[in-house]
């Protein structure tokens, strides 16, 4: 599996873009604000002869969404969340309203994800972990033959994410942390949804807000 990541929207959000040797793709937390972010999208996949089969949300907040609707419209696609963000997703207009953006029409899921669901693309199968905390149907998920997990919000290095937010749990979220992402492999490789990579293993030791 190869992994093209864009850093979008006025938070530095970061969009992920999976693919294998098939030629199939997916695209994780559709973040493309303006048209010409659509359009980077649009050209690696058209570049790199991509295919995108569906998008994926691990979580509803506006900086993770803004592109939903474009991509969808774009590739001819559906998108996935968890169930448990929906009412996230109703929220979004004001959401937009809160930080500056003038968003009318909610993102548009059209698939919902349990805890324990595999999502295949090519010849690549990703394992849904429900990490609830920083909303709560946030997911990350999981490619074992990759040693890969895409955190979103939930996991970043040296940190985690917020949970002043509506919805958001801290006894949760290190919670889901401790004992869904920490029991994986050290070497396991964590994309999150804002900065950079980090590993299981670094966050293990080093993580400040994961100490006793």
């Amino acid at each position: 599996m190869k992994i093209k990541q864009f850093v979008f929207n006025p938070f530095q959000e970061n969009t992920y873009l999976l693919y294998d040797e098939t030629g199939e793709a997916i695209i994780v937390d559709a973040g493309c604000h303006t048209s010409s972010e659509t359009a980077e999208v649009k050209q690696f996949a058209e570049e790199n002869n991509l295919t995108v089969k569906f998008l994926v949300n691990t979580h509803c907040h506006i900086d993770h969404v803004l592109g939903v609707n474009a991509l969808r419209s774009a590739f001819g696609v559906e998108s996935y969340a968890h169930r448990e963000e929906l009412p996230m997703l109703q929220t979004v207009p004001s959401q937009a309203q809160m930080f500056g953006f003038d968003i009318d029409t909610v993102p548009q899921i059209d698939k919902t994800l349990e805890d324990g669901d595999t999502i295949k693309f090519g010849n690549t199968t990703l394992q849904v972990i429900h990490t609830p905390g920083h909303t709560p149907g946030g997911i990350c998920l999981y490619s074992t033959s990759n040693n890969i997990v895409l955190t979103g919000d939930t996991l970043f290095q040296g940190s985690i994410g917020r949970t002043d937010l509506g919805g958001g749990s801290f006894d949760s979220i290190i919670n889901s942390i401790t004992t869904r992402l920490l029991t994986l492999p050290d070497e396991v490789i964590a994309l999150p949804g804002h900065g950079p990579a980090t590993t299981i293993g670094k966050e293990r030791v080093f993580n400040p807000y994961l100490k006793d």
